[in-house]
């Protein structure tokens, strides 16, 4: 399915005093996962993604770095920058600005917002996604914690965002979606990125085998990579486009826009389900542009 767009030391902590949690090790490492649909909790599925991402970061920043540069803000495999959607707000208006990112990574868009004279702290659930971002160098707070237990207290950031983190991979996207309205000051705004609903239907695939519905969009039933002994070791969580919105409603946000980002014509490569050939025909990702009351 998706798995995101999203040195040797230790964490670095925030000056709000978060949580750091040590990394969690599996014991299916190393074996062949099998894919399935079954239903999968709160508590397996943030097990089983840290663990997945603790084991395949390196993997995933060779492969992905070098589009996601070290410093740039990009929101989803389309190629959409921040620099050109400004849906964090016009640049300028980011100085000064406490902002949270959820799902770093190696905080590619933290350095960027740091750039920007903003003040960010990027936050990952993996130990060793963030072993990457202070590899590459950060002068920002590094967490390694939950999306859906933030160790800070309420109303600590003016804006958060999330490209492709958390919010595809945990069992109920409203805990997230309250704990960062929580940690939002009034008339904050909250911009996540996430697989477009729609692609559901559809086998993950870039080529043409992938333009033919396979499955029932309307069926919730996670996405598991499980080991032989039937333990989960990568899970992903389907919501319709109407869930999302009703997700983000009901947490006490203001939908403010939904974006569909096309695929541009300079963009030529393929990311996993990803492609030209797809993304000139169906959506890949949906980005929702929230704002607390």
């Amino acid at each position: 399915m998706t798995r995101g767009v999203g040195g040797t030391e230790e964490p670095q902590t925030s000056t709000r005093e978060p949580v750091i949690q040590e990394p969690v090790t599996s014991e299916a490492e190393g074996a062949e996962p099998e894919a399935t649909r079954r239903a999968a909790g709160v508590t397996e599925s943030s097990r089983a993604n840290r663990g997945w991402w603790d084991r395949n970061a390196d993997e995933y920043q060779t492969e992905h770095g070098t589009f996601l540069g070290d410093d740039r803000f990009v929101w989803c495999p389309e190629g959409l920058d921040e620099v050109e959607a400004e849906l964090l707000g016009p640049p300028e208006d980011l100085k000064g600005k406490d902002v949270l990112e959820i799902g770093a990574g190696a905080a590619q868009c933290s350095r960027w917002l740091t750039a920007q004279g903003a003040r960010p702290v990027a936050l990952d659930l993996s130990h060793r996604q963030l072993q990457h971002a202070l590899r590459i160098g950060s002068s920002f707070p590094l967490v390694c914690a939950d999306a859906a237990v933030l160790p800070f207290a309420d109303a600590s950031f003016d804006l958060a965002c999330s490209a492709y983190g958390a919010l595809p991979f945990v069992a109920d996207p409203r805990l997230v979606l309250r704990e960062v309205r929580r940690v939002l000051r009034p008339g904050g705004r909250f911009v996540f990125s996430v697989t477009h609903p729609l692609r559901w239907a559809f086998p993950d695939e870039p080529g043409p085998e992938g333009l033919s519905v396979a499955a029932s969009y309307f069926d919730r039933t996670p996405y598991v990579e499980q080991d032989d002994e039937g333990r989960a070791v990568y899970v992903e969580h389907h919501r319709t486009l109407g869930d999302r919105v009703r997700d983000v409603v009901t947490s006490g946000f203001r939908l403010v826009d939904l974006v569909e980002p096309e695929w541009p014509e300079w963009n030529t490569s393929e990311w996993g389900g990803w492609s030209p050939l797809r993304g000139h025909l169906i959506p890949g990702t949906a980005i929702f542009v929230c704002e607390r009351d």
